[in-house]
């Protein structure tokens, strides 16, 4: 091969790159710049229980509004539902049947207000009280959330 026809080879596929580079460059900055840019909801809240034969014990017994998980201790001699009653008959959940010994959880999207968590409505036990203040801040700038 001819030294001339190499330097038009070689000048063909370098007009070729540099045209494809300049195509990436402007597609790539044609993206929309008007999207809302919504901050993250606060992380969720764990929260513990245990439930014994007298009463429920939670911990801790003041959030913020926003999720919360609640993980259940049964150490009762029966099976439980975990339930929340809140200050308006939507606002509560209610968990799955934990035998005893077992455990469970219970996840819930909490407004403010005052809250009864209670082993089921067949249960005898003693409830606990929830207080649900201002919802939480942001996690906006919280590294390393799932």
């Amino acid at each position: 091969m001819s030294a001339r026809r190499v330097l038009r080879l070689r000048r063909r596929h370098g007009a070729a790159l540099v045209a494809a580079f300049s195509l990436l460059l402007i597609v790539s900055g044609c993206g929309a710049d008007d999207f809302e840019n919504n901050p993250r909801p606060p992380a969720p809240v764990e929260l513990t229980a245990k439930v014994d034969d007298e009463s429920v014990l939670l911990s801790p017994a003041k959030v913020g509004a926003g999720l919360v998980v609640i993980t259940v201790s049964n150490q009762s001699r029966d099976s439980i539902n975990l339930t929340l009653v809140g200050p308006t008959p939507d606002d509560g959940a209610e968990g799955a049947e934990i035998a005893p010994g077992g455990v469970g959880s219970l996840k819930a999207e909490l407004v403010e207000g005052e809250y009864e968590i209670n082993a089921g409505e067949t249960s005898n036990v003693d409830e606990a009280q929830l207080t649900v203040g201002p919802e939480r801040e942001t996690s906006q700038n919280e590294l390393l959330l799932p």
